[in-house]
């Protein structure tokens, strides 16, 4: 990250680095700052919350090992109504469509009400198995919309899942004297 805003320093004072280190010199470290990085194009991007602002630069690390895919049955599920208060669960059922073992190394919910639950153990390719999401509505009255980020060894390594539906809020005690 300093390496990046050095080189945009020295961009903006004209001329790069081939002033100072020669006229290569600037292409090579522009090249290394560019290596460490993942560009997306997404809107992902923006949502994975360890993004340079304003910028499609992500500090998400691509895989380092084998890729594989994933295909799910659903990605989104609409729990319909509850009451306040109730916790909503549901799996996410899905399959490793590639052909090495599926490594699923983070599941994060978009707050702490979203608690996902993932298969710690590689998953074999043509195996199915399940991503449980519990979603607990106390204190969320209204229209919900949650999101579940799976960090795998997939190609983008983020995939999302989504969580929806209604809570019904409790019904607020009527003050006294009031008619």
């Amino acid at each position: 990250m300093g390496l990046l805003a050095i080189l945009l320093i020295a961009n903006l004072f004209g001329g790069g680095f081939k002033n100072w280190f020669g006229s290569n010199a600037g292409d090579k470290l522009r090249e290394s700052a560019a290596s460490s990085v993942v560009v997306s194009d997404g809107p992902s991007a923006s949502a994975s919350g360890g993004n340079i602002p304003g910028t499609n630069v992500s500090i998400t690390q691509a895989p380092t090992g084998p890729t594989t895919t994933v295909q799910y049955e659903q990605e989104k599920f609409n729990f319909g109504t509850c009451d306040e208060g109730e916790v909503v669960k549901h799996l996410f059922k899905f399959k490793n469509t590639g052909t090495e073992p599926l490594i699923i190394s983070n599941c994060k919910g978009s707050c702490g009400c979203t608690v996902p639950t993932w298969p710690k153990e590689p998953v074999p390719p043509g195996s199915e198995a399940e991503i449980k999401v519990e979603f607990n509505s106390k204190g969320k009255p209204g229209p919900q919309s949650k999101r579940v980020t799976v960090t795998a060894n997939t190609i983008p390594t983020e995939t999302f899942l989504e969580i929806s539906g209604e809570v019904r809020g409790k019904e607020q005690p009527v003050a006294k004297g009031v008619n």
